[in-house]
């Protein structure tokens, strides 16, 4: 096994000066840490976990806190994981992910263990209860999400109200003017998750603007119960020519349901997706969509939480613009009759 002494005598330094450049604890000079690098390198030199721990008073992992609570889409929260992850390794950071419904009692637990040096935090609620927690917390934290009151915290998402009210724009300029969110599970709203609110207060604004009617509805996500949801959506609002959804498990269902009731799409209903840009690919007719940028959002939480870490200021709200995409989905309402 390579050991720190084979790496500096390979590299003409001593030790300590090997310690130094792994964990930064002083400065040394760009030539110097550049030799050192490049012996590790070609020597395959892997640090003790444990001893570089130690050296540097950090654990170098970063807690990703997730609750995979009901409503949660699974495979859209797993494309976060992976990004923040990636970002994570990208910065020689692990990752311990907590999925466990624990609340305050689980950010209590992992700031007295030390596991971890920072947090990510997703899934935030409007008036979540672990908001006041994060501002004390010895650890700094990033909000993947925004509550009602983010003071003292750093949070980034996508524009949530924003990309309704692009969606709305969109179709509105098209012609309709009677529309549908067909948003979230109910225990979204219910648990007052931000993002779903977010989408659903831009959406309304931006029909009473535009003089469009809107009709609002949660989904679940079975199949099924889409199906039913659509069903009644469409006999109670026969006029409808489009539908935004905000419920990644109800678009196959949404397009099957629109099919079954005789609503062709884009030529008799015109369907908005808001959504992973995976998703859309997945189904026919290619779905005009704003992204949820999963990447972008878990890249730009670690490179703050980074920051924070080294002590360099951070803005304390960053808000993703949201883009539409137009693809086959969309077309003018059809005239009435």
């Amino acid at each position: 096994m390579v050991t720190i002494a084979d790496v500096a005598k390979h590299a003409g330094v001593a030790p300590s000066t090997v310690s130094y450049v792994l964990t930064g604890r002083r400065a040394i000079s760009a030539r110097t840490r550049a030799k050192v690098r490049d012996s590790i390198e070609l020597l395959g030199y892997h640090p003790h976990a444990g001893a570089r721990s130690l050296a540097s008073n950090r654990a170098n992992v970063v807690a990703l806190v997730l609750p995979l609570r009901t409503g949660v889409n699974v495979p859209v929260a797993m494309r976060f994981v992976l990004s923040v992850v990636t970002a994570a390794r990208e910065r020689d950071q692990d990752v311990l992910l907590v999925t466990g419904d624990q609340g305050v009692s689980g950010i209590n637990r992992i700031s007295a263990s030390a596991m971890a040096d920072g947090l990510v935090v997703m899934d935030v609620e409007m008036h979540d209860e672990r908001v006041p927690l994060l501002r004390d917390l010895p650890q700094p934290s990033v909000l993947i999400g925004f509550p009602a009151d983010a003071t003292g915290l750093t949070c980034v998402d996508l524009d949530f109200s924003s990309a309704g009210t692009l969606c709305v724009d969109h179709l509105a300029d098209l012609g309709h003017r009677e529309v549908a969110l067909l948003g979230a599970p109910r225990a979204v709203y219910e648990r007052d998750t931000g993002f779903a609110h977010r989408t659903m207060a831009g959406f309304t604004n931006a029909a009473l603007r535009r003089g469009v009617h809107a009709t609002t509805r949660s989904c679940e996500t079975d199949p099924a119960e889409v199906t039913r949801t659509v069903a009644a959506l469409l006999a109670e609002r026969p006029g409808l020519t489009a539908v935004v959804v905000h419920n990644e498990s109800a678009i196959s269902p949404l397009l099957a349901a629109l099919r079954t009731g005789g609503r062709r799409v884009p030529e008799d209903v015109s369907v908005v997706a808001i959504c992973p840009d995976e998703v859309t690919d997945r189904v026919f007719p290619p779905l005009t969509s704003v992204q949820i940028p999963t990447e972008d959002l878990g890249q730009r939480a670690v490179e703050l939480l980074m920051a924070k870490l080294a002590r360099q200021g951070v803005a304390p709200a960053t808000l993703l613009t949201p883009r539409l995409v137009e693809r086959g989905s969309c077309g003018r309402a059809p005239l009435p009759g």
